[in-house]
């Protein structure tokens, strides 16, 4: 039996993607084949095509962070799981494809009457967001919260979150997003045309509790200008000091990866340093969930029970057939994307 997968030939921009077609993979002992109902296409993806993410594989290689698909056969040794039953899971890559081989111990059960779309969301963005509100800064009932990016695929999981653990939210979009930042319980600020830092210190003087802010750089040290005393900035993606910094080799398959981090654990340092209590904070979703490996299962659960009982419900942005993988990502990286963009399989 054949199969699609979607490869990265090479580091480059959108049409690095190919679709190829090719046997099915047999699992290893230990590992279940899992036939793919939804993949995520999320930012990590496109910098691992532009060879800029840390967990960027050599080429040629399959992109996606997460999925959620069904058990399709078992490799030896494999217990406790049954054909059939749906799962889900967070490889780091080899998620766009139609069937993906992963070791049992990494593999998740999902609700059997969930849309896989919106349970694939939680894998790589609630968590996300969930685990930086709940571990990394504890947030409570009642403190203030900037989110930056708040329309994307983390920013409406932080509000979501955030409004149900009873928040007071702000959060930076584009002016054509306001009204669903506004939806979900937030208060808009345009990044185009207003100041964040002035306008969050306009509306509430004494600043706010945690910043979430996905884009690194000098910007983690503005979102520190809009902290009270003794809040914290929550910086995670890094999405500018990766792209800007990164990108400098022009070694083909050289990329610098790891040099905006550097400028990074600078502003982290002095957030120490300086007076005021105000901390700059690294989040890793990879690096914790290998850390502490059960606490991502323990939060994963967690979340799926609030999606089966409908008290949280992700944001699709748009549905793409895998073999669109392509536009899919060129979609994403337009910019103004509301939720989570997922890849699902042809029939679909």
């Amino acid at each position: 039996m054949r199969h699609t997968r979607i490869v990265v030939t090479r580091y480059g921009g959108p049409d690095v993607l190919q679709a190829v077609e090719e046997e099915v993979p047999e699992p290893m002992p230990g590992e279940v084949r899992v036939k793919v109902l939804a993949a995520g296409v999320s930012l990590p993806d496109v910098l691992a095509r532009e060879g800029v993410h840390p967990e960027t594989p050599i080429p040629p290689f399959t992109p996606g962070w997460d999925l959620v698909g069904v058990v399709d056969r078992l490799g030896d040794g494999v217990e406790g799981w049954r054909l059939g039953q749906r799962v889900t899971g967070m490889p780091i890559h080899d998620a766009y494809a139609e069937f993906v081989c992963l070791p049992q111990e990494e593999l998740v059960a999902v609700p059997e009457d969930v849309d896989p779309a919106e349970a694939v969301s939680l894998v790589l963005n609630y968590i996300t967001a969930f685990q930086m509100m709940h571990r990394s800064v504890r947030l409570a009932r009642g403190q203030r919260v900037l989110v930056h990016g708040a329309a994307g695929g983390v920013g409406t999981a932080l509000l979501q979150l955030g409004r149900r653990a009873g928040l007071e939210l702000y959060g930076t979009c584009s002016a054509g997003n306001a009204e669903a930042v506004r939806n979900l319980g937030a208060t808009p600020i345009d990044y185009r045309d207003q100041d964040f830092v002035q306008e969050v210190l306009r509306l509430t003087p004494d600043g706010v509790d945690a910043v979430f802010d996905p884009i690194g750089g000098a910007h983690l040290w503005e979102s520190r200008r809009a902290l009270r005393p003794g809040g914290r900035v929550v910086g995670y993606g890094l999405a500018s000091s990766l792209r800007v910094d990164g990108l400098n080799s022009h070694k083909p398959g050289r990329r610098q990866r790891y040099r905006g981090m550097v400028g990074f654990a600078l502003n982290i340092a002095r957030g120490w340093v300086l007076p005021g209590n105000k901390r700059i904070v690294p989040y890793s979703i990879q690096t914790l969930k290998r850390l502490k490996p059960g606490w991502f299962k323990e939060d994963l659960l967690a979340l799926l029970d609030l999606l089966d009982r409908n008290e949280i419900r992700p944001i699709i942005a748009r549905r793409f057939p895998l073999r669109q993988a392509r536009a899919a990502q060129d979609f994403l990286s337009g910019g103004g994307v509301v939720g989570k963009i997922v890849l699902v399989p042809e029939e679909a």
